[in-house]
């Protein structure tokens, strides 16, 4: 390991890094730049280091803005990966004074929602078929009818999940009316946040605020790229006193979905990229990487709100989501309860300890809080609680990270059998078959490693693990 460790550091020294490794977290920093704190990567020795990764979360850690605030702390996870924005998929970066819309990006409040099911496997297999056309006709062919009121959509904006709640019993319109609505209302409480943060309708599309009826054909969708919705089995209880309490036991049917708040997060992420640059004092030196941080008081408050108007659009698409295929469970096997075990996000700006904390890729864990790891489509899948461990600013991996990208996947050349590609038995449903080699298990790296670095850093403990039966992949 040393000699290979030895050559690793050179390496990354000539690419303009300063790297220590204890043999279980990474040190990294840009050579001779002493004011910027050192980012931190918690990767074991098994897992691959990937520079480029290493050169943006570098290049994080020593953002500045000409008006003042700072950088506090940087932290990735071991999923963590190159971003195409700039910024490393796993990252976690801790302000105070200024925040940074780059830090999120466009997928804001990306997250994971997870449902269990007391329907058992075979049950559920032997009508499969009419699962997947009903499912097939909701996610990918339009028939679903997410239509609501204007007033539940500006609450929906203002205020989250609870607000488009207290509109929607006025007035339950679409596949709402045909939903258990007290069901969803009791089940806020295990929204991370409530499922709702403080808003404003301003900075959504026009479409989202004109009178009359609103159906706007993004909500109840997927979305592309890694997101996903995927049937699972309870395959094994670790922690049955806590699976329990969250209702979950072994041989249950589960679904998992990860997803976003698609144009309406594109919308705000791009116009607020695009004012961060505008707002740049002329004549200031940009930041090398091209990442820009607010750091004026009202601009950052104006910010804030726009990222929770596109976070509270996400809350209702995995709901909805998750809705869809509740009532379709319910059709084929009557009376299912389905209850949602925890909705958690991923790419978030939130308070934190007298600053900011922002993630991007990266899930809560706070203390006693679930926390979501999923594998690929052909991979385990885990249910965690957090441990609230502060040196990682309580945050862990969404997932197992990329191993290849969707182009080393998909060119000429590159071998796609299903044996290469690891989608022997695999069970993906799509309409484009390049999303199926894209995002095959062959593309992550393995989750085991990624969980067990966790488990034994104190940031995360194992509750339950989840294997894939069937994935909907747009």
């Amino acid at each position: 390991m040393q000699p290979k460790l030895n050559r690793l550091l050179r390496a990354l020294a000539r690419e303009g890094l300063e790297v220590a490794y204890d043999g279980r977290l990474y040190s990294v920093r840009l050579q001779g730049d002493a004011h910027a704190p050192p980012a931190e990567v918690l990767l074991p020795p098994d897992l691959p280091v990937e520079g480029k990764a290493f050169q943006q979360l570098a290049h994080l850690a020593a953002l500045r803005h000409p008006s003042g605030g700072q950088v506090l702390r940087v932290r990735a996870t071991p999923d963590f990966h190159p971003g195409d924005s700039g910024v490393a998929i796993g990252s976690v970066l801790h302000t105070r004074g200024l925040v940074v819309p780059g830090a999120i990006g466009t997928d804001i409040n990306c997250g994971m929602r997870l449902h269990v099911a007391n329907v058992s496997v075979e049950a559920f297999l032997a009508k499969r078929t009419a699962f997947v056309e009903r499912m097939k006709g909701h996610y990918f062919f339009g028939t679903r009818d997410v239509t609501m009121g204007s007033r539940a959509s500006e609450a929906l904006l203002r205020d989250g999940v609870q607000g488009w709640l207290v509109e929607t019993l006025e007035r339950p319109l679409g596949c709402a009316g045909r939903a258990d609505l007290a069901q969803l209302d009791a089940e806020v409480a295990r929204i991370h946040l409530g499922g709702g943060l403080k808003g404003h309708p301003r900075w959504a599309p026009e479409s989202f605020t004109r009178e009359g009826l609103v159906r706007d054909a993004g909500l109840a969708t997927i979305g592309g790229g890694n997101h996903f919705v995927e049937v699972q089995r309870v395959e094994a209880v670790e922690d049955r006193a806590r699976a329990w309490g969250w209702g979950v036991r072994e041989g249950q049917l589960a679904f998992m979905i990860h997803s976003g708040s698609r144009d309406v997060g594109k919308h705000v992420g791009v116009a607020w990229q695009d004012r961060a640059r505008q707002a740049w004092p002329v004549g200031a030196p940009l930041p090398e990487s091209g990442i820009l941080p607010l750091g004026d008081a009202r601009l950052v408050e104006q910010y804030l709100e726009a990222e929770a108007t596109a976070a509270n659009y996400a809350f209702l698409n995995r709901l909805l989501l998750a809705e869809l295929l509740r009532q379709t469970l319910r059709e084929l096997f009557g009376d299912v309860e389905a209850p949602l075990v925890y909705d958690v996000p991923h790419n978030l700006t939130l308070p934190y300890e007298g600053g900011w904390l922002a993630r991007k890729g990266a899930c809560p864990a706070g203390a006693e809080q679930p926390v979501i790891i999923p594998g690929s489509m052909g991979a385990t899948s885990f249910l965690m609680v957090g441990c609230g461990d502060a040196r990682a600013l309580e945050s862990a991996s969404h997932g197992a990270g990329r191993a290849r990208s969707r182009f080393s996947l998909s060119r000429g050349g590159a071998d796609q059998s299903e044996a290469a590609l690891g989608l022997a038995g695999v069970d993906c449903i799509t309409l484009r078959a390049e999303r199926r080699v894209e995002e095959a298990p062959a593309a992550y790296k393995p989750i085991r490693p990624v969980v067990d670095a966790q488990v034994e850093a104190g940031i995360v403990r194992e509750v339950a693990r989840l294997a894939p039966l069937l994935t909907f992949k747009a």
